[in-house]
C-alpha cells in the first residue's frame, strides 16, 4: 500500500457514516437582473481610476472632442471602422508617435468594469491600444452586460479579446503603484446612453 492509498483510506474510514451533503451552487448565468446596469458599470469603471463620461448618444461626437482637447492630444489614432459621425476630424499617425487613441468595445461588463475588445470595427489590432498612453473608448449603452458569463455568450472564442479594467498598473513587492507599465496610464470612458 503506497501513503497515498494510506491516507485516502483514513480519509474513507473518518467519513464514511457521514450524510451526503447537497452543495448549492447558485451562480448567476446569462440573463441575469439588467436593472442599473449603466450606473454599476460607471462605478466599477470609476474604481480602477479611470474618467468616465456618461451622454446621450447624440453628444458623443462633443464628449469626444472634449477629452481630446482636456488631454491636448493633438496626434490621435483611430482604429478603422470607427463611427466617422463621432469624429469631427481624426489623424492617423504612426504608433509610436501618437498622444492618444480613441476606440469602441464589443462589450462591457458591469460586474467587474471591464471593457473588452475583439480587434472588430473601431477596435483596432491589440498594438493599437497598448502602445498610446491615452486611451479614450466609446461604450454603447447595449453593450453593457452584468457579468462575465453574459459578456462571454456575446463573445467570438477566435477572435483576438483584449480585457481591460482600468488604466495599465501594476505594484513592486512594497505595493508601489506603477501605472502605465504595459500599456495606457490614462483610460477615459465615455458611455452612450
Amino acid at each position: 500500500m503506497t501513503s497515498r492509498d494510506l491516507i485516502l483510506a483514513r480519509i474513507r474510514a473518518a467519513v464514511g457514516d457521514a450524510p451526503d451533503v447537497e452543495i448549492p451552487r447558485g451562480y448567476r448565468g446569462p440573463g441575469a437582473e439588467s436593472d442599473g446596469l449603466i450606473e454599476h458599470f460607471a462605478e466599477r469603471v470609476r474604481d480602477y481610476r479611470a474618467v468616465v463620461h456618461v451622454v446621450d448618444a447624440a453628444e458623443v461626437a462633443a464628449a469626444i472632442g472634449d477629452a481630446l482637447a482636456r488631454r491636448e492630444a493633438g496626434r490621435v489614432v483611430v482604429p478603422a471602422g470607427f463611427p466617422a459621425e463621432w469624429l469631427a476630424e481624426s489623424v492617423i499617425e504612426d504608433l509610436t508617435t501618437v498622444d492618444a487613441v480613441v476606440t469602441t468595445c464589443a462589450v462591457a461588463i458591469a460586474e467587474t468594469g471591464t471593457i473588452v475588445l475583439d480587434a472588430g470595427d473601431g477596435m483596432g489590432r491589440r498594438a493599437l491600444t497598448l502602445v498610446p498612453d491615452y486611451h479614450l473608448c466609446v461604450v454603447r449603452a447595449d453593450q453593457v452586460v452584468p457579468g462575465v458569463p453574459d459578456a462571454l455568450t456575446r463573445l467570438d472564442p477566435v477572435r483576438p479579446l483584449t480585457w481591460i479594467s482600468g488604466p495599465s498598473a501594476t505594484s513592486d513587492i512594497e505595493l508601489n503603484r506603477v501605472e502605465g507599465v504595459h500599456g495606457p496610464r490614462t483610460l477615459e470612458v465615455i458611455i452612450s446612453i
